[in-house]
């Protein structure tokens, strides 16, 4: 089948991220994908040879307003639209599908690729219809697509060889390609950094630098480095940081994997903690009206979180007043047990990809 996936991206690394593995998986699986993209730039490094059509099975198109004159002529319709996060797809795009159907041509089957929530609304929400009740689409339904983190909801993305890849991995390798030291989980912590300007940040890393073991902190480029530079005074030298280069999506995957304990943003990045099977901390995307409160309540009692990490995740991402304390050994491990249990029950249930494709082809 032929599928359209519609993004604009409001996060480059995590709209991009989302739809670009979707569209891997998808390709891996034989079909043809087309990625809309209104702002295409992270791919250069997220995915090198994307932009230059070099992934077999997917084409990026640069999504502008208007689009070019002549750009959808040659394109055949597709069987499947996907539009992510509740984008509406190019007004050219809806409009040339009504003169297609008006014509006798077959309508795809038009998904709406919600956000990621352990809320119960969820579930009650997933694969429910959503009539089209103007416009040149009057009258087609799009279906309402969850992921999520049960067997009632979409699941989550995960490639077919993602466990043979992570048994294959080599840290001390990797590490060394980059520079970075190597020194295993008994002489010292390794903590990846991926966040926005947390409040507690300060605090943690004043903690860590006065811990009893040390700490190498990989930080991401953008957001994570400025927020670490722009903390006032020195860091204690038992915490050291590191800087990070650009990641493409299979390094970021190496990089949690090589870490104690990983602090991650938003939700491609909460996926792949979960995947990595670390103890991790989840800084949730903020909203002006907090709720995202409720949405980061509903991931940690699913998660079965201990006192201490709920507590660490609230702190983390500014909400009441208790401070953030950092972990010890002990504390640490449990938050990894915690981790490595979810992602077991996540293993059990089917992928997102295959639960997707399984529903286009009941509703076409």
């Amino acid at each position: 089948m032929r599928w359209d996936i519609f993004c604009k991206v409001i996060d480059n690394f995590g709209d991009v991220g989302v739809c670009w593995r979707l569209s891997v998986q998808l390709a891996h699986r034989g079909e043809q994908v087309r990625l809309w993209l209104d702002d295409p730039r992270a791919l250069a490094w997220l995915a090198p040879g994307a932009l230059q059509g070099e992934v077999p099975g997917i084409e990026v198109l640069h999504w502008t307003t208007p689009l070019p004159v002549g750009l959808l002529d040659p394109l055949p319709l597709a069987d499947v639209w996907v539009e992510a996060f509740g984008c509406d797809p190019p007004a050219e795009c809806v409009e040339r599908l009504g003169h297609e159907m008006a014509g006798g041509a077959a309508a795809p089957v038009w998904i709406n690729l919600e956000y990621l929530s352990a809320e119960p609304y969820v579930e009650r929400s997933h694969r429910l219809p959503s009539p089209v009740m103007s416009g040149p689409a009057w009258g087609m339904t799009k279906w309402f697509y969850y992921p999520g983190f049960t067997e009632r909801t979409g699941g989550l993305l995960r490639e077919d060889d993602l466990l043979a890849r992570q048994a294959a991995f080599d840290a001390t390798t990797w590490l060394g390609g980059l520079g970075l030291p190597p020194e295993g989980s008994a002489e010292s912590l390794r903590v990846s950094l991926f966040c926005y300007d947390p409040g507690a940040l300060g605090s943690v890393l004043q903690q860590a630098g006065q811990a009893a073991t040390p700490s190498h902190w990989l930080v991401t480029p953008g957001r994570a480095w400025q927020a670490v530079q722009r903390l006032p005074g020195p860091i204690d030298s038992a915490c050291r940081l590191h800087a990070l280069p650009l990641l493409m999506q299979r390094d970021f995957d190496h990089l949690l994997w090589s870490c104690d304990l990983n602090f991650v943003r938003g939700e491609d990045s909460l996926v792949r903690a979960l995947w990595a099977g670390q103890a991790f901390v989840w800084q949730i995307y903020p909203q002006h009206d907090d709720a995202h409160h409720a949405k980061l309540e509903a991931f940690l009692g699913w998660m079965r979180a201990p006192d201490s990490l709920r507590g660490f995740h609230l702190a983390w991402n500014g909400i009441g007043d208790q401070p953030a304390v950092w972990p010890d050994r002990a504390t640490l491990a449990q938050w990894r047990e915690c981790a490595h249990q979810a992602r077991q029950r996540l293993l059990a249930q089917p992928d997102l990809t295959s639960q997707l494709a399984g529903f286009v082809l009941e509703k076409r």
